[in-house]
């Protein structure tokens, strides 16, 4: 079923390089088709962190309070997520979607000549580049610096920097940084630049390409939930107060007998 999941997955990227006539644009088709079919789910993502972002100050509020006691920040912190039915949990299942592609991808892409000898392409079709600006997507730039030298693997090395810097993007898009959260992400993305370095240069290019398209998702999805939020603030300020007047019923006068 992986095998042919790995297939399916190639399918794809073949008939868009049927379209575009490189395998470069090809990734980067498959993965604008990819962040579109997703978006609804994304964009939940993008809804619990402008969520979590508005939740800030009163969860920095109760850890000043209660320095030094976690249980009882942890007890408080879960009260405010009930009292506003916020789930922290919400925002993980974008990535939980995209990591068995993201791994199906690097398996073809790791055999990307094979699978273009196996399809309906010749083999005029290889090497697999991407407008000739990175010569061989299936190759690694750890690779490529091993056999070539540095000049060679300079276009690879772009690839691996962006992908470093992939990890920051939704964190500087943040307007709440907190200072762990800045090590733990420095961290985590010299990691990424190491197994960036190892990885086939197509599994770059797809990863490069999402990041920036997420990107783009989340600061246009943030600006139109920003105009929301305006919108309701306004709407409860100019919003009039409604009284009810309560109007007494006139009784008959008595008429006076002679």
């Amino acid at each position: 079923m992986w095998e042919a999941f790995q297939q399916g997955i190639f399918y794809v990227i073949d008939w868009f390089y049927g379209i575009a006539h490189d395998w470069g644009l090809a990734i980067i088709l498959i993965t604008i088709l990819f962040r579109i079919l997703i978006y609804p789910i994304t964009r939940k993502q993008f809804k619990s962190t402008h969520e979590m972002q508005k939740l800030q100050p009163r969860l920095a509020e109760i850890k000043e309070k209660y320095a030094g006691d976690q249980a009882r920040i942890q007890e408080e912190t879960m009260k405010i997520y009930q009292e506003t039915k916020f789930n922290p949990l919400s925002g993980c299942l974008p990535m939980i979607l995209q990591m068995p592609i993201f791994i199906a991808l690097y398996w073809v892409l790791r055999e990307l000549p094979t699978y273009i000898q196996n399809s309906t392409h010749s083999e005029s079709a290889l090497p697999a580049t991407f407008y000739g600006l990175i010569p061989d997507l299936s190759v690694s730039p750890g690779s490529v610096f091993s056999s070539q030298g540095i000049l060679a693997v300079v276009p690879y090395a772009i690839l691996v920097l962006l992908f470093g810097v992939s990890m920051l993007i939704p964190l500087l898009l943040n307007k709440n940084r907190e200072r762990q959260t800045l090590i733990m992400t420095g961290v985590m993305s010299i990691v990424m630049v190491w197994f960036g370095w190892t990885s086939p240069a197509g599994v770059l290019l797809y990863w490069d390409a999402s990041s920036l398209l997420g990107a783009a998702q989340q600061t246009m999805s943030r600006k139109l939930m920003e105009k929301k939020d305006q919108e309701r603030e306004e709407a409860v300020e100019v919003k009039p107060v409604k009284v009810e007047v309560e109007r007494k019923t006139k009784k008959a006068r008595p008429k006076k007998t002679k």
